[in-house]
């Protein structure tokens, strides 16, 4: 990722589009809806990813791929 910081499991889904808004379109091949829910400002990506049945590790990995 140019220009961007590291995407890890322990950011909020907030953090994680800050960070790179390209972000969405790997939530939302993960059909990760997290983005309009209220706890995507404090939730991290792992505590989502667990909810939802998602390998975090393959999810971080897509993220940093950007």
């Amino acid at each position: 990722m140019q220009g961007t910081s590291k995407i890890t499991k322990d950011m909020s889904f907030t953090q994680a589009l800050q960070s790179n808004p390209k972000a969405a379109e790997v939530f939302a091949k993960y059909r990760l809806g997290c983005i309009g829910c209220i706890a995507s400002a404090y939730e991290s990506i792992e505590q989502g990813a667990m909810a939802h049945g998602i390998d975090v590790e393959a999810l971080v990995r897509d993220l940093n791929n950007l």
